[in-house]
């Protein structure tokens, strides 16, 4: 009995030695803009044999930073393929609200939003880990309003997650272009949300008869998924702050939508 315990308690070391979430930074190029992104998946249950669904992760406008990085790899250990995007360049992060407003702002209303991040998909499908009928984007800030102009551009998505993202207009023609299902995660109380913008969303998101859910949580700001949101405030003085609360219950709201339109796909 003792052997068959210790053996039991061998292989699960062994797995466990061998089951480990695998990164890499991943190099490419967009419209002449080097990019660098971040690839993440967990070996033990994805391969070229055994394609996944992708997720892409869009960060928020401080770019490429360990956040958006931490949350591939929380997707990852979900069973999913993880790519956080570069919207800007190859390590081009920053710390300053004005730089970032800077680097964000070159994309807000333009194609090249979708674009960049369309390319970021590209790359998530190169990895040949990844079933290209189960794909989805989730993004934060303005990563959430890229997802958001991602799934108005037609995106080949079955779905897209915003957390505290801006609101982008709805197309004219969204009706018959917008593919992915949609799933909104916004502060109740965010500063950086007018209440016009949001109404208009929402009032094209049902004009265009859109499969979208909203979900509005009470006493969040902006960022409130981000841990370190706090320490940005008191550096920056930006209106934002973390809430456990708000973060944990827009995960597990995430990861249920994930799974209904990736099972919807198998």
């Amino acid at each position: 009995m003792k052997k068959l315990i210790l053996l039991v308690a061998s292989l699960a070391i062994v797995f466990s030695a061998h089951a480990k979430i695998v990164t890499k930074p991943v190099s490419y190029e967009q419209a002449g803009t080097k990019l660098e992104g971040y690839l993440a998946y967990d070996d033990a249950k994805v391969s070229t044999a055994k394609k996944a669904p992708g997720v892409l992760v869009v960060p928020e406008w401080w770019g490429l930073t360990d956040y958006p990085k931490h949350r591939a790899e929380q997707i990852a250990a979900l069973g999913y393929v993880a790519f956080a995007v570069d919207m800007y360049g190859a390590g081009v992060t920053t710390t300053d609200p004005k730089k970032a407003g800077e680097l964000a702002g070159q994309f807000y209303g333009k194609p090249l939003m979708a674009e960049r991040a369309q390319a970021g998909i590209e790359q998530l499908l190169a990895s040949g880990l990844v079933d290209a009928g189960r794909v989805a984007a989730i993004g934060y800030c303005f990563g959430g309003s890229t997802v958001q102009a991602l799934a108005f551009s037609g995106a080949a998505l079955v779905g897209v997650v915003s957390f505290h993202g801006g609101p982008v207009p709805v197309p004219a023609d969204a009706a018959t272009k917008v593919k992915a299902k949609i799933l909104i995660c916004h502060g109740a109380i965010d500063p950086f949300v007018k209440k016009e913008d949001l109404d208009a969303l929402l009032k094209g998101l049902d004009g265009a008869k859109l499969d979208y859910q909203f979900v509005s949580y009470a006493g969040a700001v902006h960022a409130f998924t981000n841990p370190d949101a706090d320490n940005i405030a008191k550096a920056t003085g930006l209106p934002i702050a973390y809430n456990k609360a708000a973060d944990l219950r827009s995960w597990g709201h995430m990861k249920t939508f994930l799974a209904e339109i990736f099972s919807a796909k198998m």
